[in-house]
């Protein structure tokens, strides 16, 4: 595998050497400061691509890798007149990176929210701090601090009684917080969502259905898959997360059938996945190292991390060390491994996703799951694994 670690630019309190000595050779990045629906000139990847490499002269090269992400704008996930011009716009960045030797590209379809959290600094056994998600304090949010019409219909009589006991326990702080959480925007950016207007965001879904929903996905990766194929370049769709519905929103890439629906929505080998453990890996009805081989020559990225479901409960998990949880990283690795090695040694970019926040990291100030020390034990797990199982197989 091409080991990696998401970088959120010149920002990011993560440096470019830190990621060099965690002993990566390709970085995961995105122009963060172009609006959503925009093109991303190629004036504008150049100097990206020549920050990355300002100091491989002196150091162990670094590259950029893969996009992540090319964010699909709302105008496209709900199909409305501006949906043409925002997916040409969308083609022209794919122009642009390829002209910039870009190939690879990572991007999601979830409605308005990215990836949602209830908690951002749980803390493990061994004093780290991770991501959790609990359902109940998520219908807290819902139903009492959101207050979302019709909200009630998605959670069950216990639920909404454990919700309302736990908000009238709660203290404007906790509940500042979880709002707070809740709202928080796409990873690398610095802005959230307020409260005043976000009822709105999910009203205009209110009429979009699953099914037309996905409709929506398969006309958009139908209208660019094409192109990609042209160009060199592999897109790969991020899975939901978490891979259940939210706050009313339909989700469709959350199950292998939904993947499978995806890949024959257009047959090119550049329509691909973003094979993530973590968001795929929190349902029991995913086989992920089955999912790998299935669907292993359209598999472009790998985010490798776990989550351990809590009382055996979908709806309630946190993000587990990297080698434990409920994810079977041996026998991930190794089906990504075979496949490797039936690509003639062709490797896949990968990167650690999620590390805890421990050591040193707990008196910093990053972007959540995405310290660097909690990465870095991540990488070096993942990394000693894949060798051990190289050598066997060898």
């Amino acid at each position: 595998m091409i080991h990696t670690m998401r970088w959120f630019g010149p920002n990011d309190p993560v440096s470019l050497m830190d990621i060099r000595q965690a002993g990566c050779t390709g970085v995961v990045t995105a122009l963060h400061q172009i609006p959503v629906g925009e093109v991303w000139p190629i004036e504008a990847i150049q100097e990206r691509i020549s920050i990355i490499q300002a100091g491989n002269q002196d150091w162990t090269p670094l590259h950029w890798s893969v996009v992540e992400s090319l964010p699909v704008h709302e105008g496209i996930k709900k199909a409305l007149p501006s949906r043409a011009q925002l997916i040409e716009n969308y083609c022209a960045s794919l122009r642009n990176l390829a002209a910039c030797g870009i190939k690879t590209v990572c991007y999601n379809f979830m409605p308005v929210l990215d990836w949602s959290r209830t908690k951002l600094n749980f803390e493990m056994p061994d004093g780290a701090r991770a991501l959790r998600f609990v359902w109940t304090d998520f219908a807290v949010f819902d139903l009492h601090i959101l207050q979302r019409p019709g909200a009630e219909a998605d959670y069950n009589p216990s639920v909404r009684a454990a919700a309302a006991e736990r908000f009238s326990a709660m203290t404007n702080e906790e509940k500042e917080e979880l709002k707070n959480t809740a709202l928080l925007g796409l990873p690398g950016s610095e802005e959230a969502f307020h409260l005043e207007n976000f009822q709105s965001l999910l009203d205009e879904y209110r009429d979009i259905s699953a099914d037309q929903l996905r409709e929506n996905l398969h006309y958009f990766v139908r209208s660019i898959s094409p192109l990609a194929q042209e160009l060199g370049i592999n897109l790969c769709i991020h899975p939901d997360d978490p891979p259940f519905p939210l706050l009313g929103l339909p989700r469709v890439v959350s199950t292998e059938a939904d993947l499978a629906l995806l890949m024959d929505a257009s047959p090119e080998r550049a329509n691909g996945i973003t094979f993530c453990t973590g968001s795929l890996g929190v349902r029991a009805d995913n086989d992920l190292p089955g999912m790998v081989r299935r669907f292993a020559d359209r598999i472009h990225f790998l985010h490798l991390r776990t989550t351990f479901r809590e009382q055996n409960e979908p709806l309630i998990f946190h993000e587990a060390p990297h080698l434990t949880g409920d994810v079977d990283m041996f026998e991930v690795v190794k089906a990504v491994v075979e496949e490797e090695k039936r690509r003639g040694g062709e490797q896949i970019p990968m990167r650690p996703d999620h590390g805890h926040q421990m050591l040193d990291d707990l008196k910093k100030k990053t972007y959540p799951g995405y310290s660097a020390i909690g990465r870095l034990r991540g990488l070096a797990e993942i990394r000693g694994l894949e060798l051990a199982i190289r050598s066997t197989l060898h």
